[in-house]
Order: C-alpha cells, then structure tokens, then sequence
C-alpha cells in the first residue's frame, strides 16, 4: 500500500522550486553539450555564444538544478511532516521570487560576458545580496517550524539544518576576496577561493544527502536508520568533511602541511559511511515496499553504484601524489560529474519521484525507465571516456612536452567526438526523464488549490 501523504491547504512553491530545477537540469545539460561541441569544431556558435561564457553558464544551471531540487523538496517535506503548523507562504514565495530572478539577472550577465566574481561564481558581486537573502528566508521558514521537536530530531533534519547555516557562512567566505588583504595576499586569497569553493559545495551535499537519508526512511515507513548512531556518524563524518575536506584541492598551494595531511586522511571516509548505509537499507526493504515506490527505489539504486564508483575514484586522487599528476586534467571532471551527476542527481530524482509516487502515483513510467537506461549508459560511457582523456592529458604535462598545445589537442580529437556524442546519450535519457516528471509536476499543480 502506498503512503498516502497529508496535503497542507497550499503546497505549489515547493512543487515551482523542483519544476524550476528540473528545467535548469536541462538548461545546464544543453549548455554542456554545446560547450563539447566547440571541442569538436572550435567555430561552432563561437560569435554568439563563446566557450567562457557556455562554461559558467552549464555551471549555474546544474548548481541550480541541485540547489532548487533540494530546497523544493526540504519544503515539500516539512509540510507533510508537520501538516498542523502551516509554513509561511510569503516567505517561501519571497525565496522563491529571489532566486529566480537572481538566477535570471546572473545568466543575462554570463551572455554579456560580464564575468567579475571568481571562478565558479564569476557573477558580479552584488547577487552576493539575493542569494544571501533567500537562504536566511529559508532558514527562517526551516527553524521557525521545527524549533520545537529541536530534541528528537532525526539525522537529516540536522543535515538540512547544517546546510542552510553552513551555506550562508561559506558563500559569505567565497565573497572575501572583495577585502583589501586578500586581494593583497596571492596565496591566502587562492587558498581561500578553494577553501570556500569546497565548503559550500559541502553544504549543499548535506542537504541532498539529508534528502536521501530521508527518503529512505520514508519508503520503508522506517525511521530507525535517521535516528541510529550510523547515521548519525556519517553526518559528524560528512560536518567534517565540509569544514576541512577542502584541502585536498590546495596540494599545490604553499599551505601548511598538516592541512594537506589532515585533508588526505578525511577525503577517504565520508562516501563509505553513505555507500554502507544505502547497502543496509536495500538489503532490509520488503518486496512491497520496493513495488509501492519502484522509481525512487531505482533512482536510489542507481546513486548507491555511483557512490561505490566515486568512492574508488576519490580514493585514488586524493593521493598527494596521483594528485600532483591528475589535478586540472579531465580525471577532475569526472570525478565533479560524478559526484553531480552520478550521485546529487541521481538522489534528487529519487526525490521528485517519491513525492510523485506517494501522491496519485506516476504515469509514464515505463518511458521514464527507458529514459533512465538510456541515461546511465551514456553516462557511463561519458565518465570512461573522461577519465582516458585525462590521463592522455596528464601524460602530456608531465611527459611529453615535446609536442605543442595545438599538437596534443589534435590527437584528442576523436576522444572529443566520443565525449560528445556520450553526452548526446546522456542528454537524450535524461531529457526523457525529465519531460514525464514535469508533466506529472503540471498533473499534481492542477490538482492542487490556488
């Protein structure tokens, strides 16, 4: 029997934040794959829509897409879960509002080429305010309605609670390089730009790694895992790994050495708790419980073998010395997409299908299903053809000099062409994907009060 799930008087916003993320899911695979395309033919759309300005583009919409995703579905949750105490509507409209428009003005700015942040965030400064502002507003909307049951919360509300604070403080640390010192200080400032960089990607991996702890919880109607001292071990584990495993991405960076050491030691550890935890509630899940829910059981699934893969792959490159020869090359691409992809959205999807399945249920599936083999094929593939590319190119730095940057880059050419066309695949399965769900998203708004 599916869980049939309490509806508030008015539950749309949460449902606008993930249909906004799922659009910029495709927005970001779009720009990704006409970005690939100028590795195969430099001249492609180069006038209109240059490769330094596709590339922060991609970048904004995937951080977008996990970002809303996660947000609309912590929304989401809290409403079911406290359906006698309404969250405020204004505020979560308000954060809503602000994030759209923000992102909206920070595009506008990347096609103009107005690229005077940093990167990552080469936005100008001045949407430092608005993004700002929406994660207060969440934070308020978060604690003013769970400060309660503060006392017996179970692990991913901390892991929420965490990533909103977190992330208010390591965006404002992303921002310091506005400050005279650092501007002044070369090393500190390089240090603190990825310091920052990895911290704030940490706090949004509380919240969607919260999302899975939870969704697990919820698809087998058991809270035991969200309230064990495992989980609760993996969150202190992953609350480290946000403050210090930033570290292994300044190994270049003249930076003390007990950094570097200390970032080796905790760059190997969080992943293997989530990895065990996922493994423990698959191997517990009843048969009807898996049937009741069979999208977000797949989707999670499918996380968990991307998990194992990252695993081995960050445990390679956090090597001091694998690191030295792989940092900058293509082996850090798969390894982001790997983590972005292969676990983020993978896990999000989970969500935005549980929410789906516990409500009327989910039509289509059997399209979505050939959307995610599609998907996972070309992505794998894609991922392979990544981690050849990079160790060609680490081979030529630190090698085999003697051919010229044109040389090298002429030999890659048919590893661009399969890149391409992997992520043709990858495109394909996951515009399948996402197509059904937001038409399903259109069902459920329909359905639901004004």
């Amino acid at each position: 029997m599916k869980t049939k799930i309490k509806r508030m008087n008015n539950t749309r916003y949460p449902f606008y934040f993930i249909a906004a993320g799922l659009l910029s899911l495709l927005l970001g695979l779009l720009c990704g794959l006409l970005a690939g395309f100028q590795y195969v033919i430099p001249e492609f759309i180069k006038e209109t829509l240059p490769f330094n300005a596709l590339r922060p583009l991609h970048t904004l919409f995937v951080v977008s897409w996990v970002l809303l995703t996660a947000i609309g579905g912590a929304y989401y949750y809290l409403g079911q879960n406290n359906p006698a105490k309404a969250l405020n509507q204004k505020l979560i409209k308000s954060h809503f509002w602000l994030f759209i428009l923000t992102g909206f003005g920070i595009a506008v700015s990347y096609l103009f080429q107005n690229f005077a942040g940093k990167e990552y965030l080469e936005f100008p400064s001045y949407f430092y305010f608005p993004i700002v502002l929406g994660w207060i507003l969440f934070g308020i909307t978060y604690f003013k309605n769970l400060a309660v049951s503060f006392k017996s919360w179970p692990v991913y509300y901390w892991m929420w609670a965490t990533g909103i604070v977190l992330m208010v403080y390591h965006f404002t640390e992303a921002h310091l390089w506005l400050l005279p010192y650092f501007k002044e200080h070369f090393v500190q400032n390089v240090a603190l730009q990825w310091k920052a960089g990895g911290s704030y990607v940490g706090s949004w991996n509380m919240l969607v790694y919260g999302t899975a702890i939870y969704i697990m919880a919820k698809i087998g109607n058991d809270d035991r895992y969200a309230k064990s001292g495992k989980a609760f071990f993996f969150y202190f584990l992953g609350l480290t790994n946000l403050m210090f495993g930033w570290a292994h991405h300044v190994y270049i960076v003249p930076t003390a050495p007990w950094i570097r050491y200390l970032a080796y030691g905790i760059s190997m550890t969080e992943w293997i708790i989530l990895f065990s935890i996922v493994y423990d509630w698959k191997k517990n899940l009843g048969k009807e419980t898996k049937t009741a829910f069979p999208l977000a059981y797949q989707f999670m699934l499918l996380a968990d073998f991307w998990v194992f893969l990252n695993i081995i792959l960050a445990l390679v490159i956090s090597i001091p010395a694998i690191n030295l020869f792989t940092h900058g090359t293509h082996i850090t691409v798969a390894h982001s997409m790997g983590t972005t992809i292969g676990i983020n959205t993978l896990i999000l999807l989970s969500s935005v299908t549980y929410i789906l399945e516990s409500n009327k249920g989910l039509g289509a599936v059997r399209r979505i299903q050939i959307g995610i083999r599609f998907f996972h094929i070309s992505f794998l593939l894609f991922w392979i053809s990544l981690l050849l590319m990079g160790v060609k190119k680490a081979y030529w730095t630190h090698f085999n000099q003697v051919l010229s940057f044109a040389q090298f880059q002429e030999g890659m050419h048919w590893f661009y062409v399969l890149f391409v066309l992997f992520g043709l695949g990858i495109l394909a399965g996951l515009y399948l994907i996402v197509f059904e769900l937001l038409k399903n998203i259109k069902k459920q708004l329909v359905s639901l009060p004004r």
